[in-house]
C-alpha cells in the first residue's frame, strides 16, 4: 500500500514498558528527521518498578514516576519535537477514539487547502482484553494503521492491520489470532497487585527485536511510503525475523 511522504503524521501509543518503552527512543529519532509535522502520544497508567530494570529501558532515578511520563520527557525533550503523554490505562473505545481522532491542517499559511494526518495507532500491551479494545476501534475506524506488538520469552510477532476509506484492506492481529478476541483478560486496572507481579515470562532481547519490527513497518511506511508486510514474526533463540506479506480481507 502507497503513503504520501507528506502527510502530517499522528502517532499513539499504548503501552511504554517491555517493547514500548524500546520502540520510543528510536521512534523519536526516526519522527525527528521527518520533514514534516509530527505528533507522539504516549500512554500508560503504570509506574516504574524496580522489577522493571531488568529488561525495560528505565534506570533507577525512574522508580515510582509514570512510565508514559518517563519516556515522553525524556526523548521529546531531547529531540524537540511536539509530544505529550497520558498517565492513564486506556480502557474505553470513546478515549482511545479520541486519542486517534486525526487533525486536519492547513497546508501552509498561504493556502486554504487543508491536508488530514496520518494516525498509526501502536498497540505494545501485554494482555489480550487492551488489544480486543484496539481491535474494536480498528475495525470501526475510517483510517487508521494499526500496528501490535506481542512476545513471550522467546518468539513473538508484530502485526500491521490498515484501514483505509473505511475498508480493511491488511487484517488485524484480532483476525490473524482469532484466539485473541476470545480471552478472558482483564485490563490492566482490573487486574490486582498479586497478580500483576506475576506475569508471563519475557527478554530484553525479545523486547527489542519486537521494538525493531515496529518501527521497520512505521519507516517503511514514513520515509519510504510503501508498506507491504502485514506480519513479521521472530525468534530469539534462531536470531530470525520473518515477514509475511498482506492478506486482504474480502
Amino acid at each position: 500500500m502507497i503513503f504520501s511522504k507528506e502527510r502530517p503524521v499522528k502517532i499513539v501509543m499504548i503501552g511504554a514498558g517491555g517493547t514500548g518503552g524500546h520502540i520510543a527512543p528510536h521512534l523519536y529519532r526516526l519522527l525527528y528527521a521527518l520533514e514534516r509535522p509530527v505528533k507522539f502520544i504516549v500512554c500508560d497508567g503504570d509506574i516504574v518498578e524496580e522489577k522493571n530494570l531488568v529488561r525495560q529501558n528505565f534506570t533507577e532515578a525512574d522508580l515510582g514516576l509514570n512510565k508514559a511520563r518517563v519516556v515522553a520527557e525524556r526523548y521529546s525533550g531531547v529531540f524537540g519535537l511536539e509530544t505529550s503523554y497520558v498517565p492513564d490505562f486506556i480502557e474505553s473505545a470513546e478515549k482511545l477514539e479520541e486519542l486517534i481522532k486525526p487533525d486536519v491542517r492547513r497546508v501552509s499559511a498561504y493556502s486554504s487547502k487543508t491536508v488530514t494526518e496520518l494516525v498509526i495507532l501502536i498497540g505494545a500491551v501485554d494482555n489480550n482484553r487492551s488489544r480486543q479494545l484496539c481491535h474494536e476501534v480498528f475495525m470501526n475506524a475510517e483510517n487508521l494503521v494499526y500496528i501490535d506488538s506481542g512476545n513471550g520469552e522467546y518468539t513473538g510477532q508484530v502485526v500491521c492491520g490498515i484501514r483505509c476509506r473505511g475498508t480493511t484492506y491488511y487484517k488485524p492481529v484480532g483476525e490473524l489470532y482469532p484466539d485473541m478476541a476470545q480471552a478472558d483478560d482483564l485490563f490492566p486496572s482490573e487486574v490486582s497487585c498479586a497478580d500483576a507481579s506475576v506475569s508471563a515470562p519475557q527478554t530484553i532481547v525479545a523486547n527489542l527485536m519486537a521494538a525493531t519490527a515496529v518501527v521497520t513497518m512505521i519507516y517503511n511506511i514514513l520515509v519510504m511510503g510503501s508498506s507491504t508486510v502485514q506480519q513479521a514474526t521472530f525468534s530469539t533463540k534462531t536470531v530470525n525475523i520473518r515477514a509475511y506479506k498482506k492478506q486482504r480481507k474480502g
